[in-house]
């Protein structure tokens, strides 16, 4: 088995002709990993993972071989996976405005090249959900790409395409969501084409790191909302006076076992299952 990619949160090992995706209790905020873990994170995403994995195959095809053939020490946190030729794009679905979509939105009245009514707030509800598509980046940050500039990367048919099961899964895991008290404000898919050369969803999908997850009954536009992610270790850290450059800040017992227990609630609503 050999290690060939280490990210913030994820490594990737080949083992034979397979891949093995395997998630950590790392946690990054603004780029930078913190020296602190939050413990179960890892298992808490791969088992969310391989959850929504299941529940949209009738969607579109995933990269999932096995969550539970996979060496012991990565067991519970690992998924063996059907290597892909993953498309350099970040594939996002928008329901509500929040994050760098509210930033653009402040200063454009658009997000990714798509136009929004006047008046939206922190928090608003969009008329519908929207495709707004990001770079992949390696070093720095990802930007927004309009759908025109998806277009010309990766051709007409496969834009089309990305943007059609972007908006699908999304559409799938908010209505799974609103039935178990939760709002899916927005998420990040990755895809990428498989050895028969189909597109095929990748990566994670619908977790706590790569969507961002609100109470129903506390949603208010107009403010931040409470969030269901590493939202709180962002805010923490932000008050500390950290300048957002490494090395990070430890983090105290409070909140790791805030953030832990958040992931915790999102993964025991969704599946209906008692994490243990």
């Amino acid at each position: 088995m050999k290690r060939i990619h280490g990210g913030k949160v994820r490594d990737l090992y080949q083992d034979g002709d397979d891949v093995l995706l395997v998630a950590s209790d790392r946690v990054s905020i603004y780029d930078v990993v913190l020296p602190t873990r939050i413990p179960d994170k890892g298992a808490l995403l791969t088992q969310l993972s391989l959850w929504w994995f299941q529940h949209l195959t009738d969607l579109v095809p995933n990269h999932v071989i096995s969550g539970t053939d996979v060496p012991a020490e990565f067991a519970g946190r690992a998924i063996r996976c059907k290597p892909l030729r993953m498309l350099q794009v970040e594939c996002i679905a928008r329901g509500y405005l929040a994050g760098l979509g509210l930033r653009e939105y402040r200063e454009h009245g658009t997000v990714s090249g798509v136009r929004l009514p006047p008046g939206l707030q922190e928090g608003s509800k969009l008329p519908e959900p929207i495709f707004t598509p990001t770079t992949k980046a390696t070093e720095g940050h990802d930007e927004f790409m309009t759908f025109d500039d998806l277009v010309k990367q990766e051709g007409r048919e496969t834009a089309e395409r990305l943007r059609e099961l972007t908006l699908e899964v999304y559409r799938k895991g908010a209505e799974h969501a609103a039935e178990r008290g939760l709002i899916v404000s927005d998420t990040k898919l990755e895809f990428g084409w498989d050895s028969a050369g189909v597109l095929t969803l990748g990566d994670e999908v619908l977790t706590s790191d790569s969507s961002r997850y609100w109470p129903a009954d506390e949603w208010q536009p107009g403010r931040p909302q409470y969030s269901f992610d590493k939202q709180v270790v962002r805010d923490w850290a932000t008050g500390t006076g950290w300048d957002k450059t490494p090395p990070g800040p430890e983090l105290p017992a409070e909140i790791i076992d805030t953030t832990r227990r958040r992931y915790i609630e999102v993964y025991e609503r969704i599946t209906g299952q008692t994490w243990s």
